[in-house]
């Protein structure tokens, strides 16, 4: 969706329908935001109220006309949908609206396909386009339907759909292959890692809460950092020296969640996110300035149930406390261990206190998770491969340390 570098911004117009979530209106702003991030510039927003979806356009075909002749009086390219569309519905607004629809999982990948710099991260992009590209096929083009035929076309009778569909599924087929040696090459690394005993840490939160200028500041990576949401995919590892009683560990950087972060993309960066699974202890970085940070803390941790990961030990990092006029601090759980710390990413304040409680859980031994010995590496991957590989199940050990 993004245009070219030189041409101009396309202009969108944002459609979200309220069907009673306590969140929705902080949900329709973040699509803004990642309209914005896509390359979009959003000139309106629509919103309506129903009971459940319309299963021929998803608002009705009264709202469709309504948001038809805005779009077209705005002089908008394209309509944002704060939802997930079938291929129908998709299709019939396209027709009606005579403009082109997208929804919020299309436009989630496109972010997705722009951002990927790595090889494994534009690997695990493609897969995810494709994995709900074939779901666009159905029924998706009625052309596509009709045998092939005439002079040099005539074979077995396969259709042209059919033909695109076993072409995507072979694509897809050779994706997983390659993500999958990708995959063991991790687990050799987690695996040396553990016979060396080093301790580690996953950065896990919301977009945009700062993990990547965390990490920076406290590795000095030099990873990419922006104002806007998903401006890094690919997960980075480096050691950080916590002095001579702990010696050193490694700590992740790894992509960052979302609402209704799309299914494909979590099964499709599997890779990606089983440093998250194998982590010793997370470091859930929140952005404490947020009006929503609480229903982002639970989206994350939804995240962290479906892939496996909420039974690890969790340390809430409380950042951007310099913009919510906080101050440095700890707090501690019932158990006398640290739960919360209060820092800035961007200032430093409060860091000297987020090394400490690393070095704590570190000192502490933390129960290794599942998976840190080739032995349970098995059992491990089991409350996490029925999700990842697209049955959307996940059997959580445990519950997450927070606040209540």
């Amino acid at each position: 969706m993004a245009d070219a570098p030189g041409t101009s911004t396309m202009r969108a117009v944002l459609v979200g329908v309220d069907f009673g979530a306590v969140d929705f209106t902080a949900s329709l702003e973040e699509l803004g935001l990642l309209a914005s991030s896509a390359g979009a510039e959003p000139i309106d927003t629509i919103t309506a109220k129903r009971n459940a979806p319309d299963s021929a356009y998803f608002v009705g075909s009264g709202k469709a006309d309504e948001i038809g002749i805005a779009a077209k009086a705005a002089g908008a390219e394209l309509v944002i949908f704060n939802h997930a569309l079938s291929p129908a519905q998709q299709r019939n607004l396209e027709r009606r609206l005579e403009m082109r629809i997208i929804d919020r999982t299309s436009l989630i990948l496109d972010i997705f396909a722009q951002r990927a710099q790595s090889h494994e991260g534009k690997l695990q992009v493609e897969l995810a386009q494709l994995q709900h590209l074939a779901t666009r096929l159905i029924r998706g083009w009625t052309h596509l339907e009709r045998q092939k035929g005439g002079i040099g076309l005539r074979g077995p009778g396969e259709t042209q759909l059919e033909t695109d569909r076993r072409l995507i599924g072979e694509r897809v087929k050779a994706l997983r292959a390659r993500l999958t040696k990708l995959r063991k090459q991790h687990e050799t690394q987690r695996r040396q890692r553990g016979r060396n005993n080093t301790f580690s840490v996953s950065l896990v939160g919301y977009t945009n809460a700062g993990k990547s200028t965390l990490f920076n500041t406290l590795t000095k990576a030099g990873v990419y950092v922006a104002n806007q949401l998903f401006a890094t995919l690919d997960t980075t590892s480096r050691r950080l020296y916590l002095g001579d009683a702990t010696g050193s560990v490694v700590i992740s950087d790894t992509v960052g969640f979302v609402r209704e972060l799309p299914h494909q993309l979590v099964a499709a960066f599997r890779a990606t996110l089983e440093e998250t699974i194998h982590a010793d202890v997370l470091l859930h970085v929140v952005d404490g300035s947020s009006p929503t940070r609480m229903e982002q803390i639970e989206q994350v941790n939804e995240v962290l149930r479906e892939i496996g990961a909420d039974h690890i030990p969790q340390i809430l990092v409380w950042n951007k406390i310099d913009t919510a006029g906080l101050e440095p601090g700890v707090e501690r759980d019932e158990y006398d261990k640290i739960s919360r710390v209060f820092i800035s990413a961007r200032s430093g304040a409060g860091l000297d206190l987020l090394r400490e409680a690393i070095v704590e859980a570190a000192t502490l031994g933390t129960t290794p998770v599942p998976g840190s010995s080739p032995e349970n590496e098995e059992q491990d991957d089991a409350a996490s491969e029925a999700f990842l590989e697209g049955d959307g199940e996940s059997n959580p050990t445990s519950t997450h340390v927070g606040p209540q």
